[in-house]
Order: structure tokens, then sequence, then C-alpha cells
């Protein structure tokens, strides 16, 4: 599809100032985008080698990602089982960097941290994140767009991380939670130009119209995430696009009115990587004619002031749902903060239990923590969170292996046959010797109990 002509002037005018940028338009009409995975580090293990869409180790290195490599063709991930165990991610390279960054800024830090993923879906950025950030560390995930937050949900959920909580809604609810977080991630919504390449819809939908009202939006959303950010804490704000208002100027914009500090992250390594353009703040530019991967542009920012030391907050009243782990079954970890949601229970570590009831009270919480089961009259039912989550105790209830088409069966949702002598009652099913998903075995059936908005919707045959 021929790019808009506007769009072109545009990206000519960026190439009067900074030359490294002659060159994109070519690679945007001519050139095919690259596939990439990223590694969960909390799954993955020597034995995962052979992934059943038929490729095998995954191949060149994604250059800023130690657990990112780059295939050679883009198969048919729906039909890996290792995907729907959260094994890895499909993500454009590029959007990798923010790893490396947090690598960086966190190397000499031990203790967990307070993150905010403010407009995390579909998850990419936010599983990043989550191997990257100190060991026990908060991550919250917000998606503006319902049916997106739900995509979010799910994708977390299958990574695994247990100190996860989904919310969704417009980034205005965030404000009240002043001096929250010790970093805040926005991968704020923008014009998609850095998507031209794999994405027709981007092509079409381009005016600058769009980038004008898109910067409008970034504004918006940065002004409303700033107040939640602790002092000293660190905002790092990137797009998918190309021109400056929605870039350089929003960090600009950040620094001399918000009272921001530019953050310097080390990039020689990669000279690829284009530094940003009429600014005189550190800010990475990746362009496809470039690096081998998608249009990205990211820079840090430190909130200006020392950091408080953490109130104590007074006791809060136990709320309404909460659940006694006197009657609960062995298999839910009995050292988990627990909230309930109507039938559902969800735990998380408990040094975040007072901070949990907070998001709860401050924000549309869809996911306190990893789900650990559903309550149906007095019976506990587990859930697909606790079987992919890393906190899940193996061997707490009986396991069977499966093959891959019975496990691509599974998650279509059809039925399993068990093997004779299995017992009654819930089984954990794993493929690969990685978890995969409960059954409940009557003996002569199994009930499937994936769920099923998750479940694979094309024909395996």
């Amino acid at each position: 599809m021929p790019l808009p002509k506007p769009f072109i002037e545009q990206i000519e005018k960026l190439a009067e100032k900074e030359p490294r940028v002659a060159g994109l338009i070519k690679s945007l009409e001519n050139t095919d985008p690259s596939t990439s995975i990223r590694l969960n580090k909390a799954k993955w293990s020597a034995k995962n080698t052979t992934l059943a869409i038929g490729w095998r180790t995954p191949g060149k290195q994604v250059p800023w990602q130690k657990n990112g490599f780059y295939l050679s063709d883009r198969p048919k991930f729906t039909l890996d089982p290792a995907i729907h165990q959260g094994l890895y991610y499909v993500q454009d390279a590029s959007s990798m960097f923010l790893g490396h960054i947090l690598d960086t800024i966190l190397a000499d830090r031990q203790d967990p941290v307070v993150y905010l993923d403010a407009c995390a879906a579909p998850g990419g950025k936010t599983t990043t994140a989550i191997d990257s950030l100190p060991a026990g560390s908060m991550v919250v995930a917000n998606e503006w767009d319902y049916k997106r937050a739900e995509i979010l949900k799910e994708n977390v959920s299958k990574w695994g991380y247990p100190n996860c909580i989904v919310s969704r809604g417009d980034t205005c609810r965030i404000t009240k939670l002043r001096e929250t977080f010790d970093i805040i991630s926005a991968d704020v919504p923008c014009s998609g130009e850095g998507m031209m390449r794999k994405d027709e819809e981007a092509v079409k939908q381009w005016t600058p119209g769009l980038v004008s009202q898109c910067a409008s939006r970034q504004h918006e959303i940065v002004d409303n995430l700033w107040p939640a950010l602790k002092p000293g804490g660190l905002f790092i704000y990137s797009t998918c696009t190309f021109n400056r208002s929605e870039n350089e100027e929003i960090i600009d914009y950040i620094i001399n009115n918000l009272g921001g500090e530019p953050v310097e992250v080390d990039s020689t390594l990669y000279p690829e990587i284009l530094p940003g353009i009429e600014t005189p703040y550190p800010c990475y530019r990746f362009m496809p004619h470039r690096v081998e991967g998608e249009g990205l542009f990211i820079a840090v920012i430190r909130k200006n002031g020392d950091p408080k030391p953490a109130k104590q907050a007074p006791p809060r009243k136990e709320r309404p749902g909460k659940t006694s782990t006197d009657k609960l079954p062995a298999w839910i970890p009995s050292e988990l903060h627990l909230t309930t949601m109507g039938d559902e229970i969800y735990g998380i570590d408990s040094r975040w239990k007072k901070l949990t009831g907070k998001l709860i009270d401050s924000l549309d919480v869809i996911m306190p923590g990893t789900h650990l089961a559903t309550v149906k009259g007095h019976d506990y039912i587990p859930a697909q969170g606790l079987a992919l989550s890393t906190i899940y105790r193996r061997g707490s209830l009986p396991e069977v292996e499966i093959d891959t088409d019975t496990a691509l069966s599974y998650l279509h949702r059809d039925s399993v046959i068990l093997p004779e002598g299995t017992p009654r009652g819930f089984v954990l099913l794993t493929h690969s010797g990685q978890p995969l998903g409960w059954v409940k075995n009557l003996g002569n059936r199994a009930n499937n109990l994936y769920p099923a908005p998750w479940r694979i919707l094309m024909n395996l045959k």
C-alpha cells in the first residue's frame, strides 16, 4: 500500500535534520518485518529447546536482549503449546530495548520496586519489565480499552509472575495514587507510523490530524501519570511513531514543565540506534532501515526530588469478600494474601497487602495477583492462572504428561482421554514437562477446565 504523501514529506523533513533518517521510506515500502521472540527466563530451560511448530533452539540473538531471538520465518504460533504455557512471547525486537533500560538503571538495586505499566496491552512490555525488575517487585499493568485489558490479563497470567495486578480504565484514575510508583512506563497510544511496514491499517488511518490528536492525548496521559510517580522515580516514555511532536517534544515538555531530569542509558554498543532529533536530551530512536525491528522511540526521565521513606498506612478495615485460609485446599499456597472477586480467589505476596487494597480502592482492578481458584458451593476449582504461575507447588495435585496433538486438542477445549489408572479429581496436564492446564477426572471421562475465552479457535485439522 502506498504511503501517504504528507507522511513522506514529514520524514523527508526529519532527514534534513538528521541525515541518518534517509532510507526509512524505502525500507517501509520495500522490506518485510522481522519475527522475534523473547523467552520467559523463569520458565525456560535447556529441556525446552524443541517446540511443536518445528523450529528448534532460536536463532540470532537480539543485540540488546539476552533472552530475545530472531526467527527465520513466522510460523503459526497458535499451534505451539509452548506459547500458551507462557514459555515465550512473540515481540518486536525494538520493543525489547525496555529490558536493557531496566537492566541498566536497576543494575545495583536489590530491593523490590513498585512498577506501573500504564498503557500495557497486549502485555509485551509488561512481561519484559517483569523479567528485568528486582525479585519480588510489584507490577501494576493498566489498559484503557476493556477488551484489550482482557487480552493483557491472559498474557500476564500465562507469563506466571505472581506479584502482578491488572487494572483497566483511563489514566486519570491513576492521578490520585500520588507518589506510589518507583517506575512508571508509558508506551502511549500514538499515530503508529512505526507499524506501517507490518500493518496496513496504520497506513490507512494516518493523517496529520491524527498526529496532532495523539500528541494532545499524550500530554494528557503524562499529566495524569506524573503525580503518581515518587520523587526520584523514573518515567519511561515510548511510542511506535517517528514524528517529533509525539516524541522529542513530549520529552521537552516533561523536563521543562513538570520537573524532570533526563537519564542517559548506555547505548554505545548499538550504533544502529539513532539519538533524538533536535533535542539536547538523551532519546533513542529505532528505525527499520537501521535495526532489525520496527519503529520505536523511547526515553527515560527522573522526577526531581529525593525519594521519601514509605509512610506507614493506618490499618485498613477488613473488606468484604476476604477468604479464610483455614478451609482452603492444600494446593493453594498458604503464605499469600488472598482477595476474592465474586467467586474468584486471587493471591499476592503478603508484603503487598496494603498496596493491593489501595489499588483496589482506586482503580478498576480485574486481576489482583495470581488467579488461584473458583469457588462453587463448597468446592474449590483450581484456576488456569495457578497452573501457569511460578508459585504453584508441583506435585500438589496429580499430573499427566501429554503429547503435542493432545495438548492442542486440550487448548481447543476438546475432550481429553486420560491414561488408565489416573486418580479421580483435579489433574494437571503437562507438555514437555511444563504445566499446561487442568482437567477434572470423573473416571469415565475428564472435564476440560481450560478457560473458554482463551481457547484455540482455528481448525486443528
